[in-house]
């Protein structure tokens, strides 16, 4: 019996599950991608673009599937699980890495003295619990004298003295200096990246004189008796200039042309055309001048009494 037909119709059943590559594919079954690194066949490229791109396609995508079926399984409700191994792909950083911050005060000290930093432990051993408490914190060991039932007074104390506040006074004095150290160590830093900090100390110090400046004056008086600070600048104010008391002929008809080319002219802006026909762009200003006759009655009141007065006139004249 001859079963070489059947045999060859298994084999080409099977080559559609084998790939053949000169360069072996670089498989990542934690990311699922297959990078493939073989130089392009050109001829096979320009005879048929889609069907070389399909078969390339094709390729990677088998030894990716062949690959996912090797790794081990989690049985699952809807079925068995592969277990991704961890990726081994390296990927680009999706923003720059972060800038070394700048040393505080005490690190430079530290480096020029040599001296080594000790990490502090955040518990320490109490005697009396016989157990590790925090160093700081709810319950720290840093507020021991602030709660123990016994205190030492002094013998020249007041009679109103706490231990137990002056110890919480302490303890938030200390607290109060770390967190202005840690804001003059951020300003210091921010400082240096600006010009090594004479920028950021220019731009602080205009910053304070300006507030000064603006405080000076905002008195009645003006800051006219105000108490001056020491080592206080005078403040630099406007100063008037006047014309010359003697200047050339040919500057002074100049102004003055000038000055009645001026009120010659036709109002050209919208408040001195407004003015014009209020009557008050005028040498004279007529409604001010009438309300200031009327005593704010209005010209209407003054007409009235300009005829009541005229009447009165004409009768004595009789």
């Amino acid at each position: 019996m001859d079963v070489s037909d059947i045999l060859a119709s298994q084999a080409a059943k099977h080559k559609s599950i084998l790939v053949e590559k000169d360069i072996p594919l670089d498989i990542d079954t934690g990311f699922l991608t297959v990078t493939d690194t073989n130089p392009t066949d050109k001829e096979s490229y320009d005879h048929d673009r889609e069907a070389y791109l399909q078969a390339t396609a094709r390729d990677g995508v088998q030894l990716l599937l062949a690959a996912l079926f090797s790794l081990p399984t989690l049985a699952s409700p809807d079925g068995p699980l592969a277990q991704l191994p961890a990726p081994t792909t390296q990927l680009p950083r999706a923003k720059p890495l972060p800038k070394p911050k700048p040393p505080t005060k005490w690190e430079k000290f530290a480096r020029a003295k040599g001296i080594q930093a000790q990490r502090r432990e955040r518990k320490v051993w109490d005697d009396e619990r016989q157990e590790w408490v925090a160093r700081w914190g709810w319950k720290g060991a840093n507020k021991d004298a602030e709660t123990q039932w016994l205190h030492e007074v002094p013998a020249n104390a007041d009679v109103d003295h706490d231990p137990a506040k002056e110890a919480r006074a302490e303890r938030k004095a200390r607290v109060a200096k770390n967190e202005r150290q840690h804001l003059q160590n951020v300003a210091r830093a921010q400082g240096g990246a600006a010009s090594s900090g004479a920028g950021a100390q220019a731009g602080r110090k205009g910053d304070i004189e300006r507030s000064l400046a603006t405080t000076r004056v905002s008195t009645a008086s003006m800051g006219k008796f105000d108490r001056t600070l020491e080592g206080e600048k005078k403040p630099r104010g406007m100063k008037r200039k006047f014309d010359p008391t003697e200047k050339p002929v040919e500057s002074e008809k100049s102004a003055n042309l000038a000055l009645i080319k001026k009120l010659g002219s036709d109002p050209s802006s919208k408040k001195a055309r407004r003015e014009a026909v209020n009557g008050e762009g005028d040498v004279l200003n007529v409604r001010k001048a009438v309300r200031f006759a009327s005593k704010g009655a209005g010209s209407a009141a003054l007409a009235r009494k300009s005829s009541a007065t005229d009447g009165k006139k004409r009768k004595a004249k009789r």
